[in-house]
Formats: C-alpha cells, structure tokens, sequence
C-alpha cells in the first residue's frame, strides 16, 4: 500500500460507527501470577490509574536499525506466518481460557491471521496494523484502524470501551512501549485484560535494540516492566511453553538455528505470554 493510503486511514480517526473504521469485505506453564486482588475499586485509591511511574527504556534501547517509518517497511503485505502452529496453537488455547464470548476486543497490531478460536463468537473484534491488505483478509475483524504507534500512541476511541486487547508477536516493535501501555489502560474497561504474546523470532531491522540484544528473561522482563510502570495494572502473569528436545531435533546445528530464525525450518519455537489486568482481575463463576 502505498504512503498515501495509510495517511487516508491514519488521520482523525475515530471511535468504531465513524467512517474511519474500515469495515471489513469478507501445556501452559504460570511462572509468575496476579495476586490475589480484591474486585472492588475504591476510586480514590485509583485517582492516579493509568499514569506512567518510569520509563523502562533507555533512549539508546529504543533505537532500530532500519530507521526508516514503519508504515513504509510495512508497505507491501506479508501473508506468512510468523510462528510456528505449535505457538498458534498455545496462544489460541490461552484465548480460549481468558477471553469470553461477550467481550469486545481490539487485536493490536495484527495481521491477515486470527489467533482467536474458530468456535467463539465475540461480541466485536477491531484490528489494528500497518498494512490494509493484510487487515482485510482477516476473518475475524469486524472492522480496523490503520495506525503507526512509533509515531502516535494515542487512539481516538472512548475511554474504558474495550475488554480485552491482544498483541502478538510484535510488542518488540514498539518504541514508546510506556506510552503505548497507558493507552491500552485507558481504552481498557475496568476489570479488562492485556494479553501479549511473543516468540524469538523478528524482524531484526526494525526490532529495538533492547529487544535484540536481549536474552529470553530480560525479554520476558521488560514486557512485564511495561506493565509495572503504569499505574493500576495488576501484577502481571507469565505464562510459557519451551519446546522440548524431541520439537527441536535436528535444529541444535548452527545452520538449523540460523534457518529457524528465519523461519526456513520447521521446530517449536518458545511460547511466551504476560497477561494483566486493568484494577482487577474479574472473577467469573
């Protein structure tokens, strides 16, 4: 898509019945959990939800290699997979655990696949990307937004109108991830959760540099750090499935892994998820 569609999605957006939102045509394993956090919000305690404490990143950290805009990177579609099904199949398990039919959901930073159970129904799913052509051919979208979060952090719906958000695969894109988190928080209705999930695998070009210099436990680290510096998500949960020895067979080579990072060789790739929750963490019957 060239540079002048995006703009045409990307400016005055709006909440979901404006123009702006195109319609579309056609084993877990908890290492670290919520705590144990009381349903009732008292709103004086929460006066400050939602404020950014700190930053996590470094000026340095935030850097890319390609530093050109994302929308142009981003350009053409990409109608691949990025993980494995193994991964697919994790994260949509995880979904089907966490999320509820009733809910409204916003997809972040999506792409032509849906990693949602073929057998739910949501009450609405609205994407959100760089690329038009991969959003419209995904099946779940109701309808999507077209928007660079490394130039603007902010979205033009309605505070506390969502109950869940999704990112897979792509929060080591983000360069304003503090930013992006608080947005998430205010679009996120009390009780609502945040659910990213990723794998070792990347664009390298256009990962920040903490993300690419990092190791799995500070990547793991700085997702749940996001979550931490703004005010008023819970405790974040961590949630992985490694692959074991027999998924990686014949991937232990140099060559094997140099092919698997980019996606040349079939394996099990890690499966990482930190979860939390805006206030609380609903209890369902």
């Amino acid at each position: 898509m060239a540079p002048t569609s995006y703009t045409k999605f990307h400016t005055n957006l709006q909440p979901i019945s404006s123009s702006l939102l195109k319609a579309k045509t056609t084993s877990l394993t908890i290492i670290a959990s919520t705590s144990n956090e009381s349903p009732h919000l008292n709103p004086q305690q929460s006066s400050a939800a939602g404020k950014m404490k700190r930053l996590v990143l470094s000026p340095e950290g935030r850097t890319k290699f390609n530093a050109l805009p994302d929308r142009d990177f981003y350009a053409y579609p990409r109608l691949v997979k990025h993980v494995d099904d193994g991964f697919i199949s994790t994260l949509t398990n995880l979904y089907r655990q966490r999320l509820r039919p009733e809910m409204h959901i916003l997809d972040l930073m999506s792409s032509w696949v849906s990693h949602l159970p073929d057998e739910v129904n949501y009450t609405r799913v609205v994407g959100h990307g760089l690329n038009a052509q991969e959003l419209a051919k995904n099946p779940r979208l109701d309808y999507f937004v077209v928007k660079d979060l490394n130039e603007d952090q902010r979205f033009e719906f309605e505070s506390c109108c969502f109950d869940a958000v999704l990112c897979t695969v792509s929060i080591q894109y983000l360069q304003q991830p503090e930013q992006v988190f608080a947005e998430v928080f205010r679009i996120l209705k009390p009780g609502g959760l945040f659910i990213v999930s990723f794998s070792n695998r990347l664009f390298y070009e256009k990962a920040i540099s903490a993300w690419r210099e990092g190791t799995a436990y500070s990547r793991v680290q700085f997702v749940v750090q996001y979550f931490q510096c703004v005010e008023g998500f819970t405790e974040p949960e961590v949630v992985r499935r490694l692959p074991s020895e027999d998924d990686n067979k014949g991937s232990d080579s140099p060559v094997g892994w140099i092919m698997r990072l980019f996606g040349l060789m079939a394996g099990s790739d890690p499966f990482y998820a930190v979860i939390a929750y805006r206030n609380f963490k609903p209890v369902y019957d």
